[in-house]
């Protein structure tokens, strides 16, 4: 008696079209969870890393502005500091860990030149208050990045962007205040000065500028 040839089963073929579509639906899924980054783009992050020259040049004009609308003639403040150097410093100033950040305008002789600094006589002014303007090469401290209080700490990943972002922002005083100026040559010079200075030593000024115009 013949055998009868059984018919080949169906089941594997349905598994690998069940193994097909499940493959489908796995690339279906990644392609909704895949964003696509341009080059460039805000979402790029190789053009996120901090660059000090960009937001020296981006803050700066920012701050300028916020000093010059804000400065309190020289005489005045003195005047405000001698009475009461908390009060005038919370009255003026933006506060900061090491002392308040207070605008001053004045105008003024330069005389002696120490360093990076020349010494300033104003009109007005105690003859015990000693004011120094911050004429370059060298600029130093971090007033200008502390003076309107808009920049903290808690912008930056660490405490070196944090600082970088401090010299980016006095250079950007090399560049557009400070260009034209021949320091060797001021001395004797009157000038008009809008600036920024820690209050530390009520009795010792170095003012950081951001305008400063020779007559």
């Amino acid at each position: 008696m013949a055998e009868v040839a059984s018919a080949p089963s169906a089941r594997p073929k349905s598994y690998r079209w069940i193994s097909i579509a499940t493959v489908v639906v796995l690339v279906g899924v990644m392609a909704l969870d895949t964003t696509v980054v341009r080059i460039g783009s805000e979402s790029d992050v190789r053009e996120q890393k901090f660059s000090p020259e960009t937001f020296g040049s981006e803050q700066f004009p920012l701050i300028k502005q916020s000093v010059e609308t804000r400065a309190v003639d020289a005489v005045e403040l003195a005047t405000a500091i001698a009475a009461d150097k908390k009060a005038a410093g919370e009255k003026y100033g933006v506060k900061t860990t090491t002392g308040p950040v207070l605008p001053v305008t004045l105008t003024g002789v330069l005389g002696e030149r120490k360093a990076n600094y020349n010494v300033v006589a104003v009109e007005g002014l105690p003859p015990e208050l000693t004011v120094r303007i911050q004429t370059g090469p060298a600029l130093n401290g971090t007033d200008l990045r502390d003076a309107t209080g808009q920049i903290e700490f808690g912008q930056f990943t660490n405490q070196i962007e944090y600082q970088d972002a401090g010299s980016a922002i006095n250079n950007e005083v090399k560049k557009q205040v400070l260009a034209g100026v021949d320091p060797a040559q001021l001395t004797g010079k009157t000038v008009h000065v809008i600036g920024v200075f820690k209050l530390v030593n009520p009795k010792n000024w170095i003012i950081t500028p951001v305008r400063l115009e020779v007559k």
